[in-house]
């Protein structure tokens, strides 16, 4: 039974408003970091990392005990054009072992210490799938190729759905949240999605996924030239119109699920990992959606897929981990959690100048 979307409307998610990060808590906290008996700036991003974490919750002293990785699967329908190895009933599959806690994601999981939810946002099989979430819109998008992937309603509620997720999240004590998915073709919408946003070429960011060879390589080139041409007039639209009918035309559920996710963290002051190139475009979504969003993004990693690279720089984000990794599920970002709790380890436990008896680093104006 294919679950409808509740109260969001189109109108209702562009009047959303971010608030910006507080300033003085992340001043405090890298005071506080400067006072540790280190060089100044030794830890380097990952100073500013805690910074960022305490000043989206608002304290000195942030808590990230409390993480869940939202696994967002979902079928495309231009798997149909052939730019996938796999057929798209390799979703239900691999969303059957996150169910079972067997799966990638769930491994690193259980090594990081963070609750993984997968969410059957739009998988093309009827009925639920046991241990997941099952908060289906449809079965699948469309074809891009033959028309829009998704209605205006669909598109909504699972944004909706994303958003609805991160506030529930919050209720239940979560410090910090990551994005993930899982669906066939996806690397495809995501590049089409790219493509049409930044106004790059398809070879610019068309990248072999989940290993295709030569030939299915340019049959996924030729499919996002076509998509990205076949919906060329929304460069005419701008800012919030534009994100949102290209999210629709081009993108999955499993984006805009993650989309949402990305606006509801920000709605519930939590921060949000990013995976790899398919949750950063959801990131780059939500933030032409409802500008801000991108102050309570974290990237994990610059991923093997080139669109990651142009995500990260429109975006302003610089990723912590430079693994060569394609995998997805959310994997990467798991990776990032043991650095930021050795990190946060360091800043909250580290022995001070003044204990060791040592004179303070001063820090002087460039």
């Amino acid at each position: 039974m294919v679950k409808k979307r509740l109260h969001m409307t189109k109108d209702k998610l562009k009047s959303l408003r971010i608030n910006p990060l507080d300033r003085t808590i992340y001043n405090k906290i890298k005071q506080n970091w400067d006072s540790l008996s280190k060089p100044l700036d030794g830890l380097g991003d990952f100073e500013t990392l805690i910074c960022r974490i305490g000043a989206i919750h608002g304290t000195e002293y942030p808590t990230v005990k409390n993480r869940s990785l939202i696994c967002f699967c979902a079928d495309n329908g231009i798997v149909s054009e052939g730019v996938s190895q796999c057929g798209r009933e390799v979703t239900a599959s691999v969303a059957e072992a996150l169910g079972k806690g067997v799966s990638t994601a769930n491994v690193l999981a259980d090594k990081a210490g963070v609750q993984v939810i997968p969410v059957d946002i739009g998988i093309d099989r009827e009925g639920a799938i046991p241990g997941v979430d099952d908060r289906k819109l449809a079965c699948g998008t469309r074809n891009f190729l033959a028309g829009p992937a998704m209605t205006e309603d669909e598109a909504v509620g699972a944004i909706e759905c994303g958003i609805r997720i991160a506030g529930e999240q919050k209720s239940r004590g979560a410090d910090i949240l990551a994005a993930g998915e899982m669906g066939i073709g996806n690397t495809t919408t995501a590049s089409a999605v790219v493509c049409s946003l930044l106004d790059l070429k398809p070879e610019e960011i068309v990248g072999r996924g989940a290993g295709l060879d030569d030939a299915g390589l340019m049959q996924k080139l030729k499919v996002v030239d076509l998509g990205t041409g076949k919906y060329d007039h929304l460069k005419e639209l701008d800012g919030f119109d534009r994100a949102f009918e290209t999210l629709r035309c081009l993108g999955g559920l499993d984006i805009a699920g993650m989309t949402g996710l990305f606006i509801g963290a920000a709605l519930s002051s939590l921060p949000v990992v990013a995976d790899g190139v398919i949750s950063l475009t959801s990131a780059l979504l939500a933030e032409r959606l409802i500008p801000g969003v991108k102050e309570y993004m974290i990237a994990s990693h610059s991923g093997r897929e080139k669109g990651s690279g142009y995500v990260l720089s429109e975006l302003g984000l610089k990723p912590y981990i430079c693994g060569d990794m394609a995998l997805g599920e959310g994997t990467g970002a798991l990776m990032l959690f043991p650095l930021i709790d050795m990190a946060y380890t360091l800043y909250s436990k580290g022995t001070h100048f003044e204990d060791a008896g040592i004179k303070a680093y001063e820090r002087f104006e460039k």
